[in-house]
């Protein structure tokens, strides 16, 4: 085998060249074993920023992620496996009453979920506010419950031994100002869900203020590179364009989320966030070859059962309260008329500012901090009555939660109706079984 080193190889891309398949796996395995140090690395990352990949490249740099640790294989399940992701937004809860609907609807559902960093919330912080529940789950207990006709459904932290080279990576890169590269971002993503054994995918990429990806024709690109990324890793793949310029449901917050969530389970919830399950479970279900509606097995109330025993299975309990704030705090509305904007990054912003999120990997976060909106897009406001209400146990926290707040909210005239939120589902891209 020829030798590399990574000199030649940061140079071949910084001057534009297209890097060949044993460079890409030589330096993923150098940097996962530590031959090719983090600044190297990180060099090579900047140069893929600028210059970019090629389509083969990018499932090249993508393979060697999956192959640097283990991968799952749930093929002898007794029922098929779906799984979704989302790339984050501000107030998305989704995964919680998917799964268990999904689940409910006959799918097995292995989802690794991570947990936030920065404005955009984590599944698995959202999780741990009920009391007992665990994310370490091994792959042997993963499979207990996917098997298990009650449940069916797992959602958990990835073991160490999934896709390590991109746990190094993904550290890296937030440090260094490499995270803008679709390429980087499609492989740091395709690479955890190909690595887990699902067999089927559906993606939500966000876009708009509360998104990484604040522009469409950005979101449509990454959407096409990841579902081109499954379907050569042979996991058919579907991805949804979804809005996230103003907060997805009613909170944003840990425990809130979570009781949002079972407000959808129990037929409730907020529209938006009643449609959005609804939608990606309508696309899970027909990837996973089902002939089950999702709507109906929500509305008997299937999802909740599934929902009850899933958190069981993890060591939670269903029934025990979720933590409360100890400091509220109500921020009330500056005029009468319609609310026409409320800025989903401020919002996020806000909610880290208080305790919900966290500045650098492994800070702790407080299970009961965030925003409650009372109002939303379209919505008639009075001046003087609550519009929302934060929520904190650091009440030192608060000024700069109302600082994010300043500029976020737009209040017109009764007379004036613009500004009710637009469609939430954007685009679909990847052929899939409807």
């Amino acid at each position: 085998m020829t030798a590399h080193d990574a000199i030649s190889i940061i140079r071949a891309k910084r001057d534009g060249l297209e890097l060949s398949d044993e460079q890409i796996v030589w330096a993923i395995n150098a940097f996962t074993t530590g031959e090719m140090a983090d600044e190297q690395m990180s060099a090579l990352a900047m140069a893929i920023v600028l210059r970019g990949m090629t389509g083969r490249e990018t499932t090249r740099w993508t393979n060697a992620m999956i192959d640097s640790g283990r991968r799952l294989d749930f093929t002898d399940l007794p029922r098929p496996t779906v799984d979704k992701h989302s790339t984050g937004g501000v107030g998305d809860k989704v995964t919680l009453p998917l799964a268990p609907l999904v689940a409910a609807c006959g799918a097995a559902v292995p989802q690794l979920s991570g947990r936030g960093l920065g404005y955009t919330g984590g599944t698995l912080d959202k999780l741990e506010s009920i009391p007992g529940w665990r994310a370490d789950i091994g792959p042997d207990r993963m499979r207990e419950i996917l098997t298990d006709p009650a449940i069916g459904a797992v959602v958990c932290a990835a073991g160490a031994d999934l896709a390590p080279a991109d746990k190094r990576l993904y550290a890296l890169r937030d440090t260094t100002g490499t995270v803008e590269s679709i390429p980087l971002i499609a492989s740091s993503i395709m690479s955890k869900k190909i690595a887990e054994g699902t067999a089927a995918l559906v993606l939500d990429v966000k876009v708009g203020s509360g998104a990484f990806m604040r522009h469409r024709a950005e979101a449509h690109a990454l959407a096409a590179t990841m579902v081109e990324l499954g379907a050569d890793a042979g996991v058919e793949t579907v991805a949804l364009l979804t809005a996230m310029d103003t907060p997805l449901g009613r909170t944003a917050g840990n425990a809130l989320e979570v009781a949002e969530a079972v407000e959808v389970l129990a037929g409730g919830g907020p529209a938006d966030l009643v449609e959005l399950t609804l939608a990606l479970a309508r696309e899970m279900v027909a990837l996973a070859g089902l002939d089950t509606d999702p709507a109906r097995v929500l509305a008997d109330g299937r999802a909740m059962d599934h929902w009850r025993t899933m958190v069981r299975a993890q060591g939670g309990d269903p029934d025990a309260p979720l933590p409360a704030a100890t400091h509220t705090e109500t921020l009330p509305a500056p005029a009468s008329g319609t609310l026409t904007r409320l800025d989903a990054r401020a919002v996020g912003i806000a909610a880290w500012r208080l305790g919900a999120g966290r500045a650098r990997q492994g800070d702790p976060v407080q299970a009961a901090a965030g925003v409650r909106l009372h109002a939303t897009l379209g919505d008639q406001v009075v001046a003087g009555r609550p519009l929302l209400t934060l929520h904190t146990d650091t009440p030192h926290a608060l000024p700069g939660a109302f600082e994010a707040l300043a500029q976020a909210i737009t209040i017109s005239p009764r007379s004036q109706e613009s500004g009710v939120r637009g469609p939430l589902i954007l685009d679909r891209v990847g052929a899939g079984r409807r």
